[in-house]
């Protein structure tokens, strides 16, 4: 008899649908517009973590450019057969699965999904925290926390993206469509609609 209410939540759960991307990611009043829930998940993680929102949806912006199930592309073989991926980085966020279940395990968020806007952030938060917490980059410190949230707390201490000029170049983009999205935001916040 619990059978077959099992069988139906599986799924039902196996037909949910994720939100397609944002018409318009260059601005986030057009963002959190069209998807008003994310512009309160955000403000919650803000909240819990003190990660203003801009820095937040700068971070995936340039990690998954609010693809739900984003995923690395696969490595070739002899450039045309796919291949493996390089990372195990998937959703929004592009969490790895040992940083993700690290999150899961200190946060309780056991059931957090990757593809899931509110969990991402609120990994984006607890990261962003750890960094603040461990190396000393203030939470509205965008390039400096999307270093170490690329190179890991232990490469961001050693610098090592020091030799990686490309990821300092993003980085800068990073802090400088944090600064665009603070100002766009300033415009808009207050006549967000509530969920």
């Amino acid at each position: 008899m619990l059978f077959l209410p099992l069988m139906i939540a599986l799924f039902l759960a196996g037909c949910a649908t994720t939100r397609p991307r944002p018409h318009n990611v260059e601005n986030i009043c057009s963002i959190f517009n069209q998807y008003p829930d994310w512009y309160w998940q955000a403000k919650q993680t803000e909240a819990k973590w003190g990660v203003p929102v801009p820095v937040q949806m700068s971070i995936i912006y340039y990690e998954s450019a609010f693809t739900a199930k984003a995923k690395p592309p696969r490595k070739k073989i002899l450039w045309i057969i796919p291949w493996k991926r390089p990372t195990s980085a998937v959703g929004y966020s592009q969490a790895l699965n040992k940083t993700w279940l690290d999150y899961q395990n200190q946060t309780g968020n056991s059931d957090g999904k990757r593809h899931e806007f509110g969990d991402a952030c609120d990994f984006i938060g607890w990261y962003s925290h750890q960094v603040n917490h461990t190396l000393r980059v203030p939470p509205n410190n965008a390039y400096g926390l999307y270093l170490a949230y690329h190179e890991g707390m232990g490469g961001y201490a050693k610098r090592s993206y020091i030799r990686k000029p490309w990821l300092i170049r993003v980085a800068h983009k990073v802090s400088a469509r944090s600064n665009i999205y603070q100002r766009q935001l300033v415009s808009c916040e207050d006549s967000i609609p509530r969920e």
